[in-house]
């Protein structure tokens, strides 16, 4: 039996004793989050992306959407308290959080940066996000989610 590959995201959440199911796939670079909830064969409303933005006065954000939506900069602006917030620069990703373009999480970024989900999370039992590499994506409840980060929730988009 193959041992199953553990990722960052997963052994920040062993570490903190929060339930999780880890699922993976064969990942293609041009895929979609709403392709990604078709293989999962789930809800793209509960399939959620995570954002790294900017504010005007430089700090970072990170924000946690479900991937049919689009982040409302001005919404996410005014839930962080800043005049603006904008999406940082993709080679800017790696260095900064430890996460490549599609296999970003909100769980286990070199630094814990303020963090807000869309408020639609806590409609569902379980949601999805990336388990910190592109092919893989755990499911977990929001509320677990949520403590584990420190998330903030918010109407962002």
């Amino acid at each position: 039996m193959k041992k199953e590959e553990k990722t960052n995201v997963m052994r920040v959440l062993d570490a903190k004793k929060v339930s999780y199911e880890s699922h993976s796939y064969e990942p293609d670079a041009t895929m979609s989050g709403e392709e990604i909830a078709g293989i999962l064969g789930e809800d793209p409303k509960k399939v959620f992306k995570t954002l790294v933005t900017r504010g005007k006065t430089g700090a970072y954000y990170v924000f946690v959407v479900p991937v049919e939506a689009e982040l409302d900069l001005k919404k996410a602006a005014g839930a962080a308290g800043e005049k603006s917030v904008s999406m940082i620069k993709q080679k800017e990703l790696l260095p900064l959080t430890g996460y490549v373009h599609g296999g970003c999480s909100p769980i286990g970024m070199k630094k814990q940066f303020p963090t807000f989900i869309h408020e639609t999370s806590t409609d569902y039992d379980k949601v999805f996000v990336s388990a910190g590499k592109v092919g893989f994506q755990i499911e977990l409840s929001p509320k677990d989610l949520i403590s584990a980060v420190g998330c903030r929730v918010a109407d962002i988009v």
